[in-house]
């Protein structure tokens, strides 16, 4: 197998990744398909951070627009992301993948509290640091959360796993005459109202000249091919690296 084109990553996954074809909840069989491949990229020597949505188990912002007051909703979606990321850590763990689990909300007995630099360590050690519930503030998305994170840790990319190739100028089921983007600009992303993360974690990684590289997580194998720096999916980065 090749060298690593990156060091240090943020993958970030959907909730509705782990759900797997299921429209709810957890599916083993998937989140356990993850972990191996998270696994295969630690032993290439990669460090690896997680960041895990909770739209499979509760989603704020659809409960708020049903009435409920937006930042219990949006705490109530933080919790939903620590049953994921402790799943996650439990299929990791007997993948063999030394990991911990770090929450923005005190919950010292499911998890050890947010700490920049103890995450850093972790991840020195060849751990995998799960980073949950989101920034620990309402009315910030997971991704907001993931781009947050990988900048305080240095990560190098954040990596969006998602249930689609790439992004697309529409819905490819929706629309045959859709075509996918190989590259894109923040700017270009936030024009255009493209559907690769919201417009505060757009801004944050293009202020930060972050690279975002959006793939599918359900194809077995993408994630290494892209820490190997195999050209799959979208990568969203700065113009003048065009």
């Amino acid at each position: 197998m090749g060298k690593p084109l990156y060091k240090r990553i943020l993958l970030k996954l959907s909730g509705e990744a782990l759900a797997g074809e299921q429209k709810y909840g957890i599916d083993p069989q998937t989140i356990n398909t993850i972990a191996s491949e998270i696994r295969e990229v630690v032993a290439l020597g990669t460090q690896v951070a997680l960041v895990i949505g909770g739209g499979n188990i509760f989603r704020g912002l659809a409960a708020s627009s049903k009435g409920m007051d937006r930042a219990s909703a949006d705490y109530m979606g933080m919790l939903a992301t620590m049953i994921n990321s402790l799943a996650m850590q439990d299929a990791l763990e007997k993948a063999g993948v030394d990991t911990r689990v770090q929450s923005a909300i005190e919950m010292r007995e499911v998890a050890e509290p947010y700490i920049r630099r103890r995450a850093i360590r972790h991840l020195e050690k060849g751990r995998v640091v799960i980073l949950g519930a989101g920034t620990g503030n309402p009315y910030f998305t997971t991704d907001t959360a993931a781009s947050l994170r990988a900048m305080e840790i240095g990560a190098e990319v954040i990596m969006k796993g998602t249930k689609v190739d790439g992004v697309y100028s529409a819905d490819p089921m929706k629309d045959p005459n859709a075509f996918k983007y190989s590259q894109l600009s923040y700017i270009d992303v936030l024009k255009k109202g493209l559907q690769v993360m919201d417009a505060t974690a757009t801004s944050l990684c293009m202020d930060n000249n972050l690279p975002i590289i959006i793939f599918n997580i359900k194809t077995a194998g993408n994630v290494i091919k892209v820490v190997l720096g195999e050209e799959i999916g979208t990568i969203v980065k700065g113009e003048k690296n065009d």
